[in-house]
């Protein structure tokens, strides 16, 4: 199979059928052997409904429906799992991202041999206060945290090559930083292509500003992951080695100016109990490195979801 389309959806009634039409339309015209799966997280509308009839019309279209509402990065996570194709590739249900882009994005896969290819919206139609501006500027962080020269990561038209997508598990909030948890998974081959970003023609935004203030928190624990999963001690142990010396040398200095004038009033000064907590905090950390590495960092109930229904998986 050439390609997989994963399509996470919630509330998007209104669009599938078009959609699908397009997708249909574009991968046939270019002979391109395909299989959409559209994953319905808890939706509240008539979606579930929509895809089962779209699933009896074509056998190429197959559907994974949640029992209530896990999220984006769930919904991802559990499309990559089914997904056969060759290339992945994930767009939105809203219309907003062009189907048209399809065998570019697979080209730029199959051909010049990238693991990851993500899409940039250079030209937005998104409001600019509540999505623009806080979306360069969690780019930027990106970009300077993780060291992937993308503009734009959290577009959802993305392209994958299978490997990747088996190889890297979202979940959390994580569907923003899958271009880091790829890098961090060896896959080093990312780039972006400039996408039609279309405006949208139904449903309302189902994102609020607080998303990229847990984007923001998930860039840093991936990255944080990335750098120190298999070496936690040499995170937690350098910081606490650092506060434990520092700690340790100002008490010397003070017991030596104690033994030196005998009117130093060692606790009563304030550097004392600074340098002690300096002792103590240094030990912390020292520890909580040594516990980390005896622990086990993935829970192997992470993304265990409750699904209520498949087709044709």
């Amino acid at each position: 199979m050439d390609v997989s389309i994963v399509i996470p959806l919630f509330n998007e009634e209104e669009s599938l059928p078009e959609l699908c039409d397009w997708i249909v339309r574009v991968v046939t015209e270019n002979k391109i052997s395909y299989e959409i799966i559209m994953i319905d997280d808890g939706s509240r509308d008539n979606s579930w409904n929509v895809i089962e009839k779209l699933s009896a019309e074509n056998r190429h279209i197959k559907g994974i429906k949640f029992q209530r509402n896990y999220g984006k990065s769930a919904a991802l996570n559990e499309g990559f799992k089914a997904a056969q194709g060759e290339v992945v590739i994930t767009m939105d249900a809203d219309m907003q991202d062009s189907p048209d882009e399809i065998p570019e994005l697979r080209r730029m896969i199959v051909e010049d041999g990238y693991d990851l290819v993500s899409g940039w919206k250079k030209v937005r139609y998104d409001n600019a206060l509540s999505k623009n501006i806080p979306s360069k500027l969690f780019n930027w962080l990106a970009r300077r945290v993780s060291g992937i020269k993308l503009h734009d990561f959290n577009c959802g038209l993305k392209a994958y090559r299978k490997k990747v997508v088996k190889s890297i598990e979202v979940y959390g909030e994580m569907h923003r930083n899958i271009p880091v948890l790829a890098k961090w998974s060896g896959f080093r081959k990312i780039t972006e292509k400039v996408v039609i970003h279309r405006p949208r023609k139904y449903g309302v935004t189902k994102f609020g500003l607080d998303r990229f203030i847990n984007g923001f928190l998930d860039l840093l624990t991936v990255t944080f992951v990335g750098r120190f999963s298999k070496r936690p001690m040499h995170f937690f142990g350098l910081y606490g080695t650092l506060f434990f010396l520092v700690g340790l040398g100002s008490i010397l200095y003070l017991a030596i100016s104690k033994f030196s004038d005998a009117n130093f009033g060692l606790t009563n000064k304030p550097a004392f109990y600074i340098a002690l907590t300096a002792m103590i905090i240094g030990m912390q950390l020292f520890l909580a490195g040594f516990v980390s590495e005896l622990i086990a960092r993935n829970s192997t109930e992470r993304n265990n979801y409750l699904i209520e229904k498949k087709l044709g998986l």
